[in-house]
């Protein structure tokens, strides 16, 4: 059986993108051909790959269960045919997926895109959101960079801490807490809260540092994001605790208040994620480069000395 590498090539291509066209961009080649290319892997493999729903392609079981893998062989073949390759920036056609915190794409997402579009335009970034579970899309290759407040535990996922933040309370202006000449513990846990949680979790680890002072506080309600949970604050008494670097813009946009937490708490660090198959990607640690001055620059990773 002859083997040809252009249609691993190809697979990889049509499993990234999910579709004939967007491969063949991907690819620099028509449409027409990477079409036939489908064809010859499907009558390679025996399996359609990729099957038609409305007005979509699917990948079919098969397709998901070898897409690591393919994604990893091609990766290991480019890597024996052109391990000294220099990095062509000005030529580079990639697209790069980052699924960060909804508030580090706001703070730093701007400054990033801005950055790659000025060195590689032909470079794509593609947001994603953060799920409610935990998912292995790092691991399996699906996503390229991770950034939040999680430090991953697999062992062949890289993490750096870039920077750290400190929590702050948020409320409306003219709430009875912005009057008082200081916010104590006691009065922060007298009031009613909003907790920020993509898991719709109540609790969190303000309430641990409120129980070691022999204070409880009321929960009234989870967000799932920051910007949804500021949105309580505006008309109500309710009080929001927030990362500050994160929500420095949004609160200032939405006429809030900023105060200091009254609890001793460790900064919240902020960690760039990728699996280690990216160690030795010249593209891919480009990216993280300027992943990292895009945090930094936009004060992430200063907020913990100010």
């Amino acid at each position: 059986m002859q083997l040809d590498l252009n249609l691993l090539a190809a697979l990889d291509a049509l499993l990234e993108e999910g579709s004939v066209a967007g491969a063949a961009a991907r690819l620099h080649v028509t449409a027409p051909a990477m079409s036939r290319s489908l064809g010859r892997i499907r009558r390679t493999t025996g399996d359609q790959i990729l099957v038609r729903t409305g007005r979509t392609m699917t990948p079919t079981p098969y397709a998901i269960a070898v897409r690591e893998q393919v994604h990893e062989l091609l990766h290991q073949v480019q890597g024996v045919l052109a391990p000294s390759r220099e990095l062509d920036l000005a030529t580079l056609e990639r697209t790069f997926t980052l699924r960060w915190h909804d508030s580090l794409v706001a703070l730093s997402g701007p400054a990033l895109l801005a950055a790659v579009r000025g060195q590689a335009p032909g470079v794509r970034l593609r947001f994603v959101a953060e799920s409610s579970i935990d998912t292995p899309e790092l691991r399996r290759g699906e996503v390229d960079l991770e950034a939040n407040a999680n430090r991953p535990n697999a062992p062949d996922v890289r993490a750096e801490n870039v920077g750290e933040t400190r929590l702050v309370v948020v409320v409306r202006q003219g709430h009875p807490l912005t009057r008082v000449r200081t916010v104590t513990a006691e009065r922060y846990a007298a009031a009613e809260h909003v907790t920020v949680s993509r898991r719709g979790n109540l609790s969190n680890a303000l309430d641990d540092a409120l129980a070691q002072l022999g204070l409880t506080r009321r929960v009234v309600a989870t967000a799932p994001t920051e910007a949804a949970a500021l949105e309580f604050a505006r008309g109500s008494d309710l009080l929001i605790s927030v990362p500050e670097a994160t929500t420095r813009s949004a609160v200032a946009d939405l006429g809030l208040v900023v105060l200091p937490l009254p609890l001793e708490l460790p900064s919240a660090p902020i960690y760039l994620s990728w699996h280690q198959r990216y160690d030795t990607d010249h593209a891919h640690t480009w990216l993280r480069g300027l992943a990292r001055t895009a945090l930094a620059v936009s004060g992430a990773s200063r907020c913990h000395s100010t």
